[in-house]
């Protein structure tokens, strides 16, 4: 578990902050993406 049991704020907080950096670095380049691996998490996918 990423938070600890004094932990108040929202689990949805790393989603909130993917979200925006796909938000901003949307159309900046088509030679990279932000995937989501469900149950996993996040990763970096680079297209060659």
């Amino acid at each position: 578990e990423v938070w600890g049991f004094d932990y108040y704020g929202d689990s949805r907080t790393v989603d909130v902050h993917v979200k925006r950096l796909r938000e901003k670095l949307e159309g900046v380049s088509d030679k990279w993406a932000l995937k989501t691996v469900w149950g996993v998490g996040y990763k970096f996918e680079v297209k060659e």
